[in-house]
């Protein structure tokens, strides 16, 4: 997936009266997506988000309240920005269909996916960003769940997206930084038979990309129970 459009430019909704600022919000939400993309999401500050813009952290702070406040208009635009696939009737494959979307959005920009993974994250983006969360909801109603069961589906779903997501992250951060492989060759067989049998095949098959498939089962699984 190619990277997400720059931010449109729109004035702050929080900041100082007075001077206007020199730089808009869209050049800051560019500059600190660039940092993310470069040095990882952990060492995005305001000092160096002002030394990426050539600006003084005042200024910044007539368009952002702090690192926290940054990280969430930054999680509002790029999720807003995933393309909205057409959606089919069937609820099932309108839940699959959505979870897919924002799979591949997500793992695409994987820092997002572990920003947001807490279960209070709902609750920070615009309802703008929601719109697959709101899919899977109404899906999971149409298909005749009731209220908590829609929430624990969307919640399952979910967990196994951001695991499978930050998983192959990590695995691809170890093999770009040219670090140790984290799996051994060999196994006790008279202690653990079945995973020493696998050992030479388990690289090449934990690499497969297993998610479609994971995510039809696990969504069929989650509606049978709520019938």
């Amino acid at each position: 997936m190619p990277p997400p459009p720059a931010p449109p430019a729109s004035p702050a909704s929080h900041g100082r009266t007075g001077r206007p600022p020199l730089t808009s919000r869209a050049q800051i939400l560019t500059a600190a997506r660039r940092l993310i993309d470069r040095d990882g999401w952990e060492k995005l500050t305001i000092r160096r988000l002002a030394a990426e813009t050539g600006i003084g952290a005042t200024t910044l702070y007539h368009h952002i309240r702090g690192k926290d406040d940054l990280l969430i208009l930054l999680l509002n635009h790029y999720i807003a920005e995933i393309e909205h696939p057409p959606l089919p009737t069937d609820p099932q494959e309108r839940i699959i269909t959505a979870a897919t979307a924002m799979h591949d959005a997500l793992a695409a920009w994987p820092w997002a996916a572990e920003i947001l993974s807490t279960d209070g994250f709902v609750g920070l983006l615009d309802e703008s960003a929601l719109w697959t969360v709101e899919t899977i909801l109404a899906a999971a109603h149409d298909h005749g769940c009731t209220p908590e069961q829609t929430v624990h589906v969307f919640r399952t779903i979910w967990y196994y997206t951001v695991g499978e997501i930050l998983v192959r992250a990590h695995t691809a951060h170890h093999h770009t930084h040219n670090e140790p492989p984290t799996h051994r060759k060999t196994f006790d067989a008279t202690r653990v038979p079945h995973l020493a049998a696998l050992a030479h095949q388990w690289p090449t098959l934990a690499a497969q990309n297993t998610y479609p498939q994971g995510l039809r089962t696990l969504v069929n699984g989650l509606l049978i129970q709520t019938n």
